[in-house]
């Protein structure tokens, strides 16, 4: 007879979801971009950036979290309730555009390692790609799609993979790692801005707050005064939840980084403007599996991302406008949730078509990210401490302080690249 599977294994495997796909979705293909084009621009210079952003990362997803699961709805809807709604629709519509141009790029960078895999045409690839994901999440209610997001996370262990399949100067690589190097260069700021644009984005908040919503929904959770004991349960389940993913996140984005140092940057090559081009370069230099393994990430990635991306605006838009929202309703009883979610994928997949270089706008996109995240983070960190939004459970001590380093972490950063312009 077989044995049953402990208690404590089944808990955390269950307890893992939106914070797990939340960090998946982040090492999307254009992630994949920037962390290659920071390693092989500086080589093991930027490593630094990934582990103290972390603890930050951390910090502002389980407050995006918190304000899901405790008040039953998402961070816009919140937002409208003590901010102005003209702020409230520019921040909608600075998200949604940042949104659509990640999603075109992301289905351009699938599209176009899948060319490399097998052969044909990329841009066909691309729009399949988009309309395959679109089409999971419309028909497919959230009870299901949650499971299979979830299992895709698991596709990002490639890039560990690839990390221990080349040579690494491991002892530079810690020291890289725990010792910042910093640059009065505008390049190096661009570069870091965008690392945090891309590792601390607005996209992940919005997503992981309605999916909290979701699971509330879905769990039958409607109150959390109703029972202080449960709800500590709750809260705690989500900590460890989104501790998880991004440590997971962050740790994939560190072997990228260290992948690409170690071979891109050490042989000469410091160009990197995709993902794709990062795949093909390492071909010559490290190898077929790594090739492969790079290659066959980037479909893995954007299967998780482009519907995060799509599905985050589309939450943004239907909380901004008071709409029914939520993947467990059908598209009549949500059309104009579905409707935008349709609209950012289709406009993503014309985007890839189209004469503009979604690609090229690729860092550009982390960049905006970076700058639109320090006052949507401000925006949440007022809805965390907020008595009026959260009641009894506001952040206090550590959360609250972690929350506002983050907050500042971002500003600074996009200080340091304005005044880096001026000096350059």
């Amino acid at each position: 007879m077989a044995k049953p599977v402990p208690r404590h294994r089944r808990s955390l495997f269950n307890l893992l979801g939106p914070g797990l796909v939340t960090g998946g979705a982040d090492d999307d293909p254009s992630g994949i971009a920037t962390y290659s084009q920071a390693g092989a621009q500086t080589g093991f210079g930027l490593l630094w950036t990934v582990f103290l952003t972390t603890p930050f990362m951390a910090a502002i997803q389980i407050i995006s979290a918190r304000i899901g699961a405790v008040t039953g709805r998402g961070i816009v809807a919140n937002a409208r309730t003590i901010y102005p709604r003209p702020v409230v629709l520019a921040l909608v519509a600075l998200l949604c555009g940042a949104n659509i141009i990640n999603i075109a790029a992301d289905l351009a960078a699938m599209g176009e390692a899948l060319r490399m895999l097998v052969g044909g045409p990329p841009h066909v690839y691309a729009a399949v790609f988009g309309l395959f994901c679109l089409v999971l999440e419309v028909f497919i209610s959230y009870r299901r799609y949650a499971p299979y997001l979830k299992c895709l996370t698991l596709v990002l262990f490639a890039y560990v993979a690839a990390a221990f399949s080349v040579d690494v100067p491991w002892r530079e690589v810690l020291a890289a790692t725990v010792l910042p190097h910093f640059s009065p260069h505008a390049d190096y700021w661009f570069l870091v801005v965008a690392i945090l644009g891309t590792t601390i984005s607005p996209y992940l908040f919005f997503w992981q707050a309605s999916e909290e919503v979701e699971e509330n929904n879905l769990k039958h959770l409607r109150s959390f005064s109703r029972s202080p004991q449960r709800a500590k349960v709750r809260l705690n389940d989500i900590s460890i939840d989104t501790c998880i993913g991004m440590a997971f996140s962050n740790a994939v984005a560190f072997f990228i980084i260290v992948t690409t140092a170690a071979t891109l940057h050490a042989g000469g090559v410091t160009d990197i403007q995709t993902a794709s081009q990062a795949a093909e370069a390492l071909r010559p230099i490290a190898g077929p599996f790594t090739f492969f393994v790079f290659a066959a990430g980037i479909i893995g990635t954007g299967l998780i991302a482009v519907p995060v991306l799509g599905g985050s605006a589309a939450y943004a838009v239907a909380d901004a406008f008071g709409w029914r929202n939520s993947l467990e309703l059908n598209v009549l009883e949500a059309r104009g949730f579905y409707l935008i979610l349709g609209g950012a994928t289709a406009l993503g997949i014309l985007l890839a078509f189209s004469g503009i270089d979604p690609i090229r706008l690729l860092l550009w996109s982390a960049v905006i990210n970076g700058i639109a995240a320090a006052p949507i983070m401000g925006m949440m960190m007022g809805l965390v401490t907020s008595r009026r939004v959260l009641g009894d459970y506001t952040v206090k001590t550590w959360l609250a302080w972690a929350g506002w380093g983050a907050t500042l972490l971002m500003a600074f950063t996009v200080v340091g690249l304005i005044a880096s312009l001026f000096l350059d």
